[in-house]
């Protein structure tokens, strides 16, 4: 018992001593659907990305449209083509299926067009974005930033511990390197 009376005031002198060296850690917020929404730059790559998808909408709705014209007149027609035609009218179909199907790819896949030229679009406004952070973090002396915005969830944050608007004042006044 006597031992136990000694130790544990010892281990709560240790730990405490321990926990008092550990470096204090100072989180910061921001929402970067804030500072996005406030950058001009970052609204015109959205109207050029939305003029490009538009033009590929309508080409790809061509292209359905054409396709269903083609059913369409396949079905009327079905009943008084020999098995020769029907097959060929099949592959017909099946080949403009799988065009379809191919810009879809081409344009909207993962690795298509609209993804690498959204990335070269917003791959600047995005790093600039990341500077200004750095920027004023280390200005702030804060060692950790979340995003209220992204798939971080926060629950709760401080509001003077909110960096979004100080990030927005530095890329407007373009101190970023």
């Amino acid at each position: 018992m006597k031992t136990i009376k000694l130790i544990l005031p010892l281990f709560l002198l240790v730990t405490s001593i321990l926990w008092s060296q550990q470096p204090q850690v100072k989180i910061g917020v921001v929402d970067s659907e804030i500072i996005l929404s406030q950058l001009p730059e970052y609204k015109q790559a959205q109207d050029k990305l939305n003029e490009i998808v538009k033009k590929w909408q309508a080409e790809l709705d061509s292209l359905s449209m054409n396709y269903q014209e083609k059913l369409d007149n396949y079905r009327k027609q079905e009943a008084m083509m020999t098995e020769e035609v029907k097959f060929k009218e099949q592959q017909d179909l099946m080949k403009l299926e799988q065009e379809i199907y191919n810009f879809r790819q081409r344009k909207f896949g993962q690795q298509g067009d609209f993804a690498m030229e959204q990335d070269r679009l917003l791959s600047p406004i995005k790093q600039n974005i990341i500077k200004a952070i750095e920027k004023v973090a280390k200005e702030e002396k804060v060692t950790l930033v979340l995003d209220k915005a992204g798939e971080v969830v926060v629950l709760y944050s401080d509001p003077s511990y909110d960096l979004t608007f100080k990030v927005l004042d530095q890329l407007r006044r373009g101190k970023v390197k």
